[in-house]
């Protein structure tokens, strides 16, 4: 704000605030050597600013409101897809010997198997897994406030099985942080970020590339069932149903 009323004070304009036009902010934002989200930045401020003023009946009108930045967008890199050998090395190579190891093994099993979004598993509770008579299904609950069931597959169910007897869980959540370095397990439950990094340690003691993450799982397993002809619209229990996208992503569907 100062930048702007310095250069508002300028010997050459000398524009006290009630005579400032939306044409005044446009030029100040123009004269900026700065990058397009720093000026996006600027702008809103300059917003902010003018509200309270208008609030405070200093101004009538916010200059700033109808002015408009330059656009900007950015070019994502496709998110790297995870083989389905270096998915298994990837499980195999966690020591589940401790509930921690038997914690890790279970996630990477469902991201693995499920193709889940890495906020949904994190979601997970001990209610959401169900077992219908003759199979367990996990229940995910997905952007939107909607929640897909997905069915549990025997190698899955032994991993979960095991680690929640073993942790001893009798009620929500699912999958927990352990307390420091101490192997015990909070009651709280883990996040999508404490995932994400759990994920980077374990490839990183797998000796697996570091840029792959819970996502890749689900590019992985889009790629497989584009390759195998799957026509997405037959199978309510997918996740999320691609549509047209970049490549790389899980957008990166046909309409099959």
């Amino acid at each position: 704000m100062r930048d702007f009323l310095g250069w508002c004070d300028h010997p050459d304009r000398q524009l006290p605030l009630v005579r400032i036009t939306p044409g005044h902010v446009g030029d100040y934002l123009a004269g900026l050597q700065l990058a397009t989200p720093t000026k996006k930045l600027r702008l809103a401020a300059l917003r902010k600013f003018f509200d309270v003023l208008v609030v405070r009946h200093v101004v009538i009108l916010n200059p700033a409101a109808s002015v408009r930045a330059e656009r900007y967008s950015t070019v994502e890199g496709k998110t790297p897809e995870i083989g389905t050998k270096q998915a298994r090395d990837l499980l195999k190579s966690i020591d589940a010997s401790d509930i921690v190891g038997m914690r890790d093994r279970a996630i990477i099993a469902v991201l693995i198997y499920t193709a889940a979004r890495v906020g949904a598993v994190a979601k997970l509770t001990l209610k959401g897994l169900r077992h219908d008579g003759t199979q367990y299904s996990l229940r995910f609950a997905e952007k939107g406030g909607k929640a897909r069931e997905i069915p549990v597959r025997h190698d899955l169910e032994r991993l979960l099985l095991a680690y929640i007897e073993a942790a001893g869980i009798t009620e929500s959540p699912l999958f927990r942080p352990a307390f420091r370095r101490t192997k015990k397990l909070t009651a709280k439950a883990m996040s999508g970020i404490d995932i994400c990094r759990m994920m980077k340690r374990r490839l990183r003691a797998a000796g697996l590339p570091g840029q792959f993450s819970p996502h890749s799982f689900r590019v992985a397993t889009v790629t497989d069932l584009l390759e195998q002809n799957y026509r997405w619209r037959t199978c309510s229990t997918w996740p999320a149903t691609p549509t047209r996208g970049p490549p790389g992503s899980t957008t990166a569907g046909d309409g099959r």
